[in-house]
């Protein structure tokens, strides 16, 4: 009997050991809830953006996105915008996510403005550059951004 339970015992450690850490993750890990982003940079009214989020990664690396609000848009965003993204998650040994993201807001009014951000997560954070093509007073611009994940 006190075999069989050292066996059981050295199996579970064993087990516990050898678990893969590191590698593609395919589905939600820790870049699943809300974000904050901050732009900066910038000319005019296509300058100083910052919104909130809220999405959780899918199998396929698209973002599905639950909640978006603009905090500082200007006359560039208006109303009735739509998102999308990508965010390509991988899990590093010590646990921590990272990997290429991508997030696009298309404007409904006025029509045409796209606000386009690329960059990497590592953790908690995501930085990287930003872009943004408009029309009228709204003209083309780019800077650098900051999102942190606020829950």
């Amino acid at each position: 009997m006190k075999e069989v339970a050292i066996l059981l015992l050295v199996a579970l450690m064993l087990n516990g050991c050898s678990g893969n850490s590191s590698g593609t993750s395919t589905g939600q890990v820790a870049s699943t809830g809300g974000w904050e982003a901050q732009m900066f940079g910038g000319v005019g009214p296509a300058s100083g953006f910052g919104f909130v989020t809220n999405f959780s990664v899918n199998s396929d690396s698209s973002l599905d996105i639950r909640n978006f609000q603009f905090i500082t848009a200007g006359t560039c965003f208006v109303s009735g915008e739509t998102e999308s993204g990508t965010l390509i998650q991988s899990v590093s040994g010590t646990g921590v996510v990272t990997g290429p993201f991508t997030y696009m807001i298309t404007s409904g009014t006025p029509a045409g403005n796209v606000l386009t951000l690329s960059g990497n997560e590592d953790g908690n954070t995501i930085t990287g550059n930003w872009t943004f093509t408009g029309t009228g007073d709204c003209g083309s611009t780019a800077g650098t951004f900051t999102m942190t994940l606020t829950s």
